[in-house]
């Protein structure tokens, strides 16, 4: 999928001697995120790292909440870059899904601001128009396209935020919160857990890992059975 950019600039350089651009903001706001957090992101600390007026940023966007769409959709374009559907539907749906879980994760800080985002934007419109397109060409209605799109969605884009969430925690909590399996729920008798206590070698291996593969697995099967 060819990845969409955006060319407008300014007619001179900032004092520093850049030009600004919709990439160059785009990115710098990706780079302070990174590392400040969402707290970091503001007009006047953009303007710093951009050695420009904070007020030049507006010929760009209308406020904080619009770059904030770009920065998304930014990190829609990154994951869809060499996206090419095939004609197996479950297989194609799985690397879609995948692939946005994965690069959500990947960028914790990010998402935190974006997963619950609608964006608007190209590279937004070309997800939801491939992803229709390989529900429609399965033989699904365009009602039921859409439906059967709003889930695989919703049930990656709130994986990937309960998994980003945790891969921003720190070390220590997300250890100690690893250990509970073993140190609490293993522990628990048969007596009065019996199903805990059947399950918790189990509960140990896969509590430590995503959930969201298995879960689409099973949203998958349940799509494939409606195919007309």
């Amino acid at each position: 999928m060819a990845r969409v950019t955006t060319t407008r600039r300014r007619n001179r350089p900032t004092k520093t001697g850049v030009v600004l651009s919709h990439e160059l903001i785009v990115r710098t706001a990706i780079r302070l995120i990174h590392e400040h957090g969402s707290e970091g992101l503001s007009v006047r600390r953009l303007g710093l790292a951009l050695g420009a007026d904070p007020s030049s940023v507006y010929r760009y966007f209308r406020n904080t909440d619009d770059l904030i769409r770009a920065v998304a959709d930014d990190l829609i374009g990154q994951y869809l870059a060499d996206f090419r559907p095939g004609p197996d539907l479950r297989r194609t749906l799985r690397d879609l899904g995948l692939r946005i879980h994965s690069a959500l994760v990947a960028e914790p800080r990010i998402s935190a601001l974006t997963a619950s985002r609608v964006t608007g934007r190209p590279h937004e419109i070309s997800t939801i128009e491939v992803g229709l397109g390989i529900l429609r060409a399965a033989g699904f209605t365009p009602a039921e396209a859409a439906r059967h799109y709003h889930a695989f969605i919703d049930l990656t884009l709130g994986f990937a935020a309960l998994d980003a969430s945790a891969a921003a925690l720190p070390h220590d909590t997300d250890t100690a919160d690893d250990a509970a399996w073993t140190t609490v729920y293993a522990r628990l008798g048969a007596d009065t857990h019996p199903n805990i206590a059947a399950c918790s070698d189990a509960l140990a291996a896969t509590m430590r890992t995503s959930a969201y593969p298995a879960a689409l697995d099973l949203f998958l099967d349940g799509l494939i059975g409606r195919t007309p």
